[in-house]
C-alpha cells in the first residue's frame, strides 16, 4: 500500500471479495435507511465529480425507469448556492472529500443533505443526513473496487427507493463478478496490442452505459495515459465519431451499438463491443460478451472488462500504473475539516 491506496494489481485481485462483502452490508444499509423513511419521496439527485459521477449513471436510468425523476449533476457545473427544490442531494464521492461535491451540500438544507461515501469518517459523510457508507474499503489511486461498490450503492438505492425492494441478483453479482472475470480475463488481455500505438480511445455507450464509457475513458487516461473521450452513441452518432482514425473505439451496449460497431469496422477501425448479444463476426470487431443483467449490475460488469484491458495496455505501452503525471492540491479538502 502507497500513501494510503492499494496497488492496482492487488485492488483487482481482491475486489470480487470486497465486492461481495460490501453489496451484503449495503442491502442491509440501505433497506434499513428505506424502513425509517429516508429514501422516499421526490427523486434524488445525485452530485459527483469524476468516477463518482460516472457511477451515477445507471442507477439515475433505473430510477426513471420506474418513473422516478431523479438526475446525476457535475458537482463543479452549478453556480452555488443549488437551487432549493424538494429533492433530497446525494453527494457521492468515494473519498468523502471531493471539495466541489462537499460546497455543493453546504448549500443544500441540512434535510436534504444526503451521502454515499466509502471513507468514513470524512466531511462528506459527517455533513449528510442521511448516509450510505460503503465501508472504507481500501481501494487503488486509480480506483477498482472504489468505483464498483459506488455503483452497487447507488445501484440498490435506486432499486429501494420509494418502496422498491433490492433486485435478488445483487445477492449474486459477488460471484457473478468473480466468474466473469475468470472467463473473460485472458480473451480482454490478448486485446491489448490494439491499443499499442493508438493515438486516442473512444468510449460509447448505450442510455444506462454512459457511465461506464465515462469511467473507461476516465480509466484509460488516468492507468494507460491515452487520450480517451466517454460519451453517449446518440452523441456519438451526431458528429462525434466523424473523427474516427488512429484510435481504438471501444462500445457498449446491445442494439444500436452493434450498427455503429459494424459501420467503424468496415471502415477499417479497430473496435472492441461490450455486449450480451454478440453479433455476427467481422474483421476488426473484437466481441467481449458479458452476461445480461439489470442496468447498475451490468455497470459493475461493463467495468471489470476495461480495469482488465487497461491493465494489459499499460504493460503493453510501458506505462507504470501507480505513477500519476499531475497531483492538484484544490480538489480535495483535508480529512480533518469541519463540516459546517
Amino acid at each position: 500500500m502507497t500513501d494510503g491506496y492499494l496497488a492496482y494489481a492487488t485492488a483487482r485481485a481482491t475486489q470480487a471479495d470486497e465486492l461481495e462483502a460490501a453489496i451484503a452490508r449495503l442491502t442491509g444499509s440501505v433497506t434499513s435507511l428505506a424502513a425509517r423513511g429516508q429514501l422516499a419521496g421526490p427523486g434524488p439527485v445525485f452530485v459527483g465529480i469524476g468516477a463518482s459521477l460516472a457511477a451515477a449513471c445507471a442507477p439515475v436510468w433505473s430510477l426513471r425507469a420506474r418513473g422516478v425523476h431523479s438526475w446525476r449533476l457535475g458537482a463543479g457545473d452549478h453556480p452555488l448556492p443549488f437551487p432549493v427544490s424538494a429533492h433530497p442531494v446525494f453527494g457521492v464521492s468515494q473519498s468523502g472529500r471531493s471539495a466541489e461535491t462537499l460546497a455543493v451540500l453546504e448549500s443544500v438544507d441540512p434535510s436534504l443533505r444526503h451521502a454515499v461515501v466509502n471513507m468514513t469518517p470524512s466531511p462528506i459523510a459527517d455533513l449528510a443526513t442521511g448516509l450510505v457508507d460503503i465501508g472504507s474499503v481500501p481501494d487503488s489511486y486509480a480506483s477498482t473496487i472504489g468505483y464498483t461498490a459506488t455503483v452497487a450503492a447507488l445501484g440498490l438505492l435506486a432499486d429501494v427507493w420509494d418502496g422498491g425492494a433490492p433486485d435478488e441478483g445483487w445477492a449474486r453479482l459477488g460471484a457473478l463478478f468473480a466468474a466473469t472475470e475468470k472467463e473473460l480475463t485472458e480473451g480482454v488481455r490478448a486485446l491489448a496490442p490494439l491499443f499499442a500505438t493508438a493515438t486516442s480511445a473512444d468510449f460509447v455507450g448505450t442510455g444506462p452505459a454512459v457511465g461506464s464509457a465515462e469511467a473507461g475513458a476516465l480509466l484509460f487516461r488516468e492507468v494507460a495515459r491515452i487520450p480517451s473521450t466517454g460519451m453517449s452513441t446518440r452523441q456519438y452518432l451526431h458528429g462525434a465519431m466523424e473523427s474516427a482514425g488512429g484510435g481504438v473505439h471501444v462500445l457498449f451496449g446491445d442494439e444500436r451499438e452493434h450498427a455503429t460497431a459494424a459501420t467503424l469496422a468496415d471502415a477499417g477501425h479497430p473496435v472492441v463491443l461490450v455486449t450480451a448479444e454478440p453479433p455476427a463476426g467481422r474483421p476488426l470487431l473484437h466481441v467481449v460478451r458479458v452476461p445480461r443483467l439489470p442496468a447498475a449490475q451490468r455497470a459493475v460488469v461493463e467495468i471489470l472488462v476495461v480495469q482488465i484491458l487497461v491493465e494489459a495496455v499499460a504493460e503493453v505501452r510501458g506505462v507504470a500504473i501507480e505513477e500519476f503525471v499531475f497531483h492538484n492540491a484544490d480538489i480535495k479538502v483535508p480529512e480533518g475539516r469541519p463540516a459546517v
